[in-house]
């Protein structure tokens, strides 16, 4: 899987489709700031996971700056603080994992979304 597998999520109206399909597949959003330097750090490290063997899942990202509207949608309707950089996984409708900053370690988000550690 490649970084282009990161559908960007620009609308509100896309969240309602998003949840519905994580009773197919998890989701998983990224979100992401254009300026902060640890934003790059977790995008690098979710570009390291996807380019592993990641789990068949639907990938979004969000740019905080340029789609607040969005970002805060997300953070009312699934009940997370916003934070960025920040991942959150949905299932079934349900967040069932979220991190932020430094926690977003490609080992991390592999975990969170195959309940087993990294490389086991």
């Amino acid at each position: 899987m490649t970084a282009s597998a990161l559908t960007p999520l620009e609308r509100v109206e896309d969240i309602d489709a998003l949840l519905a399909e994580s009773a197919e597949r998890p989701v998983v959003i990224f979100k992401s700031s254009r300026t902060c330097g640890t934003s790059a750090w977790a995008a690098d490290e979710l570009h390291r996971y996807l380019h592993s063997e990641p789990v068949d899942a639907h990938y979004v990202v969000v740019t905080v700056q340029t789609h607040r509207e969005a970002s805060n949608a997300i953070a009312e309707r699934l009940g997370v603080r916003h934070e960025s950089p920040q991942i959150i996984i949905v299932r079934d409708g349900a967040v069932t994992w979220h991190g932020s900053h430094h926690r977003l370690r490609a080992e991390t988000i592999c975990e969170a979304l195959t309940g087993a550690p990294a490389g086991r």
